[in-house]
């Protein structure tokens, strides 16, 4: 699943070629995805000015003139492309919706699984809209600190690396960077959420900022369907610490491998998490 340096990194690809532009015709070549499109989606869309973009947790939103927002989810495998004019472009199967701009670009949402949405929303309605309203504080933003992660945390009994899986603490952090930020931290994965607090409380933000930012560097993580706006794939798991790296050695630590096995392995709730018990307490 695209995580939040993955979105982040489509939007900026999206940025300079849907910033001012008009739409001419927005097509949808099935009735739905995770959700039905809009009925009207197609005539509310056409002729619209596109005025920004910007990210949400993992929604890609997209401003309208006469204050509407398109919102884009990717979902499990969605992906977005940027069909240049002239460039030539068989359609895929999965293409369930094209927008086409007024400068010859067209905009195509492909999405195999089709767990992605595509809806719009008033910008009125924004910040009490259902998928909007219970989300945490923005990980890069300066919403998100050591006091508020501490006082989001508080009282949980859950362990760390779930809870930073819960879009109600910080937004956008999936398993990939969650594993990693702990790693950078020295936290178990395993800790009880509730007891971060402190100087572990001030490392795990810093770590989730310094991971988030380096992988948004990187273009983001190429697993399984994820590719950039433009076609091409992130580069962030060659720089993987952790994850994936079972029984491997740990890069940070000088512990013998044949004595600690290296890098383990465990699922909480049904994900794996990757860390290393020697680093991590």
């Amino acid at each position: 699943m695209p995580e939040l340096p993955e979105v982040e990194t489509v939007m900026r690809g999206l940025e300079p070629f849907l910033t001012g532009a008009i739409i001419t015709k927005a097509q949808k070549n099935r009735p739905n995805l995770r959700i039905p499109f809009p009925a009207t989606i197609e005539h509310d869309l056409k002729g619209r000015t596109i005025t920004h973009l910007r990210r949400r947790a993992k929604y890609i939103l997209i401003h309208l003139k006469g204050g509407d927002i398109l919102v884009i989810h990717l979902g499990m495998s969605g992906s977005v492309s940027i069909i240049e004019k002239g460039q030539r472009y068989n359609s895929q199967t999965h293409d369930h919706f094209v927008l086409h701009l007024k400068s010859g670009v067209r905009v195509v949402y492909n999405d195999p699984r089709r767990f992605g949405m595509i809806f719009m929303m008033a910008e009125q309605d924004y910040a009490s809209h259902k998928y909007f309203v219970h989300l945490g504080p923005e990980p890069l933003g300066n919403d998100f600190s050591a006091p508020i992660l501490c006082a989001r945390l508080k009282g949980k009994q859950a362990s760390i690396k779930q809870a930073l899986l819960d879009q109600r603490v910080v937004v956008g952090v999936g398993n990939i960077y969650a594993c990693e930020a702990l790693y950078r931290a020295g936290i178990s994965p395993m800790k009880k959420a509730g007891s971060i607090k402190g100087e572990k409380a001030e490392l795990l933000v810093q770590a989730i900022r310094d991971v988030l930012k380096r992988a948004i560097k990187a273009g983001g993580s190429t697993l399984k369907d994820y590719k950039h706006a433009d076609g091409s794939l992130g580069y962030f798991q060659h720089q993987f610490t952790v994850y994936g790296r079972e029984k491997e050695a740990c890069q940070r630590c000088d512990c013998d491998i044949n004595k600690t096995g290296g890098i383990k392995r465990v699922v909480q709730s049904g994900r794996s998490t990757f860390y290393c018990p020697r680093k991590q307490n």
